[in-house]
């Protein structure tokens, strides 16, 4: 329904256009050359994000301006599927819902890397409009914050966080986090990083868990929900368990008025599943996915030949004329 009334507003206005502005443009110009002459657009260059694009168009966060990390809930506002800056719908089937505030979940959790631990307690499990997982009000003296909580994490519970690897692999307990070359195979893990520094990245819906296949030489072999196989580095951080709320999938919508709640817009009738009358092709699972560490930024050097600078300083000579 968008691009069709896009369509409808550019041909009335080019319309318009050509009616009163005949004797202005050459016979030979085309509709989109006269809409951009006498408006002053380029239509053939704006910047279309493509959808799976890994940008959010259902909402815009509100942080605070001194950046400082806060368990207050934030105000959002709805995109409906349009793309913040140019306003363009970019998917369409997003639109409407119920109004939420957004909690800020901290996907570091890194610890001290001497062998000690982080301790922190757990306030209470929580529900989040805003992702189907639970989360967990973790504290730690002062400090407080939302994470992602595990399936049998309970208010009370006490989780360790460490950024050390020992030389032995550590007893794993649910809840805690360790980066991954600390952890036996075979271990449950969750909110894992692609790339050491870059914060949980992988494996946070509700549910999910992902397991750990082999350690290579320098890297160690995750098996994702999906199958798929990734080699990480081994100070990658990750959760130990499975993400709670596992029950997430098997929930009935029951209504298309708990659809519009969610914030989904009703389909137009023209889109069709694949009904798989034909078959499906068996395609083997894609190869092992290798993160490349995050490159530290080089400071651009600037060279002169300028010889009006400030005099070099005369260095005495150490040898003894004599």
């Amino acid at each position: 329904m968008g691009s069709m009334k896009v369509m409808g507003v550019l041909c009335r206005e080019f319309r318009a256009v050509t009616l009163a502005s005949r004797s202005l443009l050459p016979t030979t110009v085309c509709a989109r050359d006269a809409l951009q002459q006498v408006r002053g657009l380029n239509i053939s260059h704006i910047n279309r994000p493509a959808p799976g694009d890994h940008k959010n168009y259902r909402y815009k966060v509100h942080y605070p301006e001194d950046g400082q990390y806060t368990i207050k809930h934030l105000k959002t506002t709805k995109l409906g599927g349009r793309d913040p800056e140019t306003g363009r719908i970019i998917v369409g089937t997003l639109g409407g819902g119920a109004k939420r505030n957004y909690r800020w979940i901290d996907w570091f959790r890194y610890g001290p890397t001497d062998g000690t631990f982080l301790e922190e307690r757990v306030i209470g499990i929580l529900y989040d409009p805003n992702r189907t997982a639970r989360i967990a009000l973790v504290a730690s003296g002062i400090n407080m914050r939302y994470i992602v909580a595990t399936e049998n994490m309970k208010k009370g519970d006490l989780i360790r966080t460490s950024s050390y690897i020992p030389r032995i692999t550590v007893r794993p307990k649910e809840g805690d986090a360790y980066p991954v070359g600390a952890l036996p195979v075979s271990t449950l893990i969750n909110c894992v990083e692609n790339r050491p520094g870059d914060g949980a990245r992988l494996i946070k819906a509700a549910g999910t868990a992902g397991v750990i296949l082999r350690k290579m030489s320098d890297k160690v072999v995750v098996q994702l929900p999906t199958k798929r196989e990734v080699a990480l580095d081994p100070q990658c951080m990750v959760t130990v368990g499975r993400v709670s709320n596992i029950d997430h999938g098997k929930k009935h919508v029951g209504s298309a008025q708990r659809r519009r709640w969610l914030g989904r817009r009703p389909a137009s009738g023209w889109w069709q599943r694949k009904d798989g009358y034909c078959g499906r092709k068996i395609r083997p699972l894609p190869p092992i996915k290798t993160y490349a560490p995050l490159q530290p930024k080089v400071p651009i050097m600037t060279l002169t030949l300028d010889n009006e600078g400030p005099p070099r300083p005369v260095i005495p000579s150490t040898d003894r004329v004599t």
